[in-house]
């Protein structure tokens, strides 16, 4: 057994039923993303670097394993398991807390969240944002941020499969 710390970064994991108290210790205005997150490249940190940066604080909730699937991205979706997601997505300067959700939409941690702002990528129509119309019942903003750079892992993993075939 080692005696190595364990990484600082493992303090930003947040059970979806601890969100509220570790909530209150977070800086307003909070901004609240969501996504699957399976194979992190460019465009995903330069995302949630720019969503980071239309608060004091960034909350990402991550897909659960089993709503991955859901969405139909591929049978073999996620690559990487929520553990080492998380992992990877708390390891971030630009992120604060990281949590994940089991129902098709984060709908319910947007509510118990109630940030200030609301982001997704530049993919999404304003309307089409789960939980736009509530962040902005309570006078919160919602935001598509544009895609700087042409990134997917969806095209990231057909390129590997390509290249893999004889």
């Amino acid at each position: 057994m080692n005696s190595y710390p364990r990484p600082a970064f493992e303090s930003k994991f947040c059970a979806p039923e601890e969100l509220p108290a570790r909530l209150a210790t977070l800086a307003r205005p909070l901004v609240f993303t969501n996504g699957v997150f399976d194979i992190l490249h460019r465009g995903h940190v330069t995302y949630l670097a720019q969503a980071r940066a239309l608060g004091a604080s960034l909350v990402v909730s991550l897909n659960s394993d089993a709503s991955v699937k859901r969405l139909g991205k591929g049978a073999d979706r996620p690559i990487n398991p929520l553990a080492d997601r998380m992992a990877v997505i708390a390891a971030l300067q630009s992120v604060d807390l990281v949590t994940w959700f089991e129902d098709d939409t984060p709908l319910a941690l947007i509510l118990a969240c109630r940030p200030e702002v609301l982001v997704k990528g530049g993919d999404w129509k304003l309307e089409d944002i789960v939980g736009a119309a509530e962040v902005r019942s309570w006078g919160g903003t919602v935001h598509a941020i544009p895609f700087e750079h042409e990134r997917s892992t969806t095209a990231l993993l057909e390129r590997i499969r390509r290249s893999a075939k004889p």
